[in-house]
């Protein structure tokens, strides 16, 4: 592969410098490195000392939702994000807020989004920080004060297009996804000049129409893998929402890209093939953005098995010869290990219960499908559910264990020709507001999975569904925090729990470390929401606390974490008829509930975050209008659904909140 001198100088400028970096005790990537092995060579905190870490600094972020962000640490200054895309910079020693950045992104937006109002981070580069935003821009700031240096819009604004995932710095480029592909959006990911925003090359994952024309040449062979009456004015999904890493050496850029929309295949590309690129891994050239290879997990996903999920680059051995590689533990159950110069599947064990397939033939590279999966004829029960064996929440690759700590879980969905429904732990197939259950979606565990054998070398179970990204260090740690509000310290070769911390607020964010003054910090954004936040568990810590979102930093030697401000148990059963005995008006109230309502309200009881409508007064029940129709709320983010629910739904609406009304 014939590489520019200007690439050599990047790569020859990366070798160098991320280890420089790494000595100085920075995390200055958003997996730390370029290969994104969120693996600190921290240790001065231990597996023997951890027991005395306490509190060295809280920062509030004025954030009551979910915070998914990796912070970003560079000399002294760290850098994050918070919700509704607001940008931090914090002294790293103190906490004390140097400078923030809101991009005002306008409330309404929020409608746009799958999975709460989230971003996962920055990146920072040239005394720049570069932060995608929630409405789809790209934004450059000056690192040093948080004014504005350039911005650029990534979409097309008449679409639902959103940005959660943290942009990444390759070479003079920023790189960017975009999210919607749930929503009826064509996907890509696009490499901006660092100095001025302008565009320097883009990949769309999918073709745009049968008969182009198409953007690159890649697309033409793609669309041979769609039914030509395929519903390409949806756009078809594919986006490239999350997971990036790169390979200065082969100047390869790694993404995963998403699941197609509709996500039943017989719906988008009735006639079948394999919908190229969805649900794929990409190596693109980091310089012309042209593909190398790819590998496609899931062949005409059906699940809403994305790809996106955490992209690890290591160098193992692999059967007595030195392999430079990839793992990727997505969203399908498997495990896979990829070369990463040339594409060819190496190993693909799953991790986590699947029924949607008996295994994945290593020669083909194919999964074997089960007929038991297909549900364009009726109801199947399938494994994983829609949210994954593991979704986005990154994996960490300690080279000196040889393990791979996968944040994991198990549930199952029923899927029907025009719905689906995710299966509670021991629930049947039912109406999603008829269950208001005392348990879990499924289980959740940490996995030390070992990449060579294929399988886990230990686990630990979680008594909650809803658990964070993860941390492993060279103290012979592994750091996760929980729903409950705990941060969790692991034995990294035995799984044994050394420490927990309660924090009080439920965390999703993954820890990172960092070192000042010899001084070794652990620092999780805490804030618990994402796409469970309308499904809150009754363990989740937003029941007990308000969720305050903020910045914690540990340390050995420090004080105890203060708690949020308790509140009132919240149950998530409420008092009043049985759903079955409703009134025929209320009866269409709830689907208009369960339509409109739920995905931010909650299906199954409050949530602790947003408002529980059930519990709504009388006199604001009497004067929706103004909130759901006209949009009164709509910059604190409640959209209006002016031409979505008509006057008659309005007022069925009122009768099922009536009747479930709540004191």
């Amino acid at each position: 592969m014939r590489k520019s001198f200007n690439t050599i100088l990047v790569a020859v400028f990366l070798q160098l410098s991320l280890p420089a970096l790494s000595a100085n005790g920075n995390w200055p990537q958003h997996g730390f490195n370029a290969a994104e092995t969120r693996h600190s060579p921290l240790t001065t905190i231990h597996s023997q000392n951890v027991s005395r870490l306490g509190l060295a600094w809280e920062t509030s972020l004025d954030s009551s939702r979910g915070l998914e962000a990796t912070p970003i640490v560079i000399d002294g200054i760290m850098y994050l994000t918070s919700n509704w895309s607001r940008v931090y910079a914090l002294d790293a020693r103190t906490g004390s807020i140097l400078w923030k950045f809101d991009p005002k992104v306008p409330g309404e937006w929020a409608a746009k989004g799958c999975c709460d109002v989230v971003n996962r981070g920055v990146a920072v580069a040239n005394e720049r920080v570069f932060v995608g935003t929630f409405d789809g821009r790209l934004i450059a700031l000056n690192a040093n004060d948080g004014t504005v240096l350039w911005e650029v819009n990534t979409i097309d604004r008449t679409k639902p297009y959103t940005i959660t995932g943290a942009p990444r710095v390759v070479g003079d480029k920023v790189l960017i996804g975009n999210g919607g592909g749930d929503f009826g959006v064509r996907g890509y990911v696009s490499a901006y000049a660092v100095a001025d925003g302008s565009l320097s090359w883009r990949f769309y994952t999918v073709p745009g129409g049968a008969d182009g024309p198409f953007e690159h040449q890649e697309l033409a062979e793609a669309v041979k893998t769609w039914d030509r009456d395929s519903l390409w004015e949806t756009g078809l999904g594919g986006t490239v929402w999350d997971s990036m890493a790169f390979d200065p050496e082969l100047n390869l850029v790694y993404v995963g890209t998403g699941n197609g929309f509709p996500w039943p295949r017989f719906q988008r590309s009735p006639s079948g093939g394999d919908n190229l690129f969805l649900s794929s891994i990409l190596a693109l050239n980091a310089d012309t953005g042209r593909l190398v290879w790819h590998y496609q997990t899931t062949p005409g996903d059906s699940w809403d098995y994305t790809a996106t999920q955490h992209i690890v680059l290591a160098d193992i051995k692999w059967q007595g010869k030195p392999r430079k590689v990839l793992f990727q533990a997505p969203k399908n159950g498997f495990f896979y290990i990829v070369d990463r110069s040339n594409g060819e599947l190496l190993s693909a064990n799953n991790y986590v219960h699947v029924s949607w397939a008996s295994h994945v033939d290593l020669k083909t590279g194919r999964p074997i499908s089960n007929a038991s999966a297909d549900y364009s004829k009726g109801e199947r029960l399938v494994m994983p559910s829609t949210l994954g064996g593991h979704n986005w929440h990154p994996m960490s690759w300690n080279p000196s264990t040889g393990l791979v700590y996968i944040p994991a879980q198990e549930a199952a969905t029923y899927f029907y020709p025009d719905r689906f429904t995710v299966l509670m732990a021991g629930a049947g197939p039912r109406n999603k507001i008829d269950i208001v259950p005392d348990d879990t979606f499924g289980t959740a565990k940490l996995l030390a999975w070992d990449p060579i054998v294929g399988a886990a070398r230990w686990t630990v179970a979680y008594p909650m569904f809803s658990n964070a990204g993860v941390l492993s260090t060279a103290g012979n740690l592994v750091v996760q925090g929980d729903g409950e509000g705990f941060l969790n310290f692991y034995d990294a070769s035995n799984g044994s729990v050394l420490q927990r911390i309660e924090i009080g607020t439920g965390i999703i964010a993954p820890p990172i470390s960092y070192d000042m003054d010899g001084i070794q910090y652990i620092s999780v954004l805490a804030g618990w929401g994402g796409a469970l936040f309308s499904h809150a568990e009754s363990g989740v810590a937003a029941r007990r606390h308000s969720n305050s979102g903020r910045v914690i930093s540990l340390k050995l030697g420090g004080g105890k974490v203060p708690l949020p401000v308790a509140q009132p148990a919240i149950s998530s059963r409420l008092p009043g008829p049985a759903l079955r005995e409703l009134n025929v008006h209320a009866q269409r109230g709830r689907d208009v509930y369960e339509a409109h309502c739920g995905s931010c309200h909650g299906w199954f009881g409050h949530n602790g975050l947003l408002p529980d409508l059930r519990r709504s007064p009388p006199e604001l029940i009497d004067e929706l209008e103004p909130i759901v129709i006209d949009g009164a709320l709509k910059e604190r983010g409640m959209p209006s659904f002016d031409g979505q629910i008509s006057e008659q739904e309005l007022d069925d609406l009122k009768v099922f909140l009536r009747a479930v009304r709540a004191e």
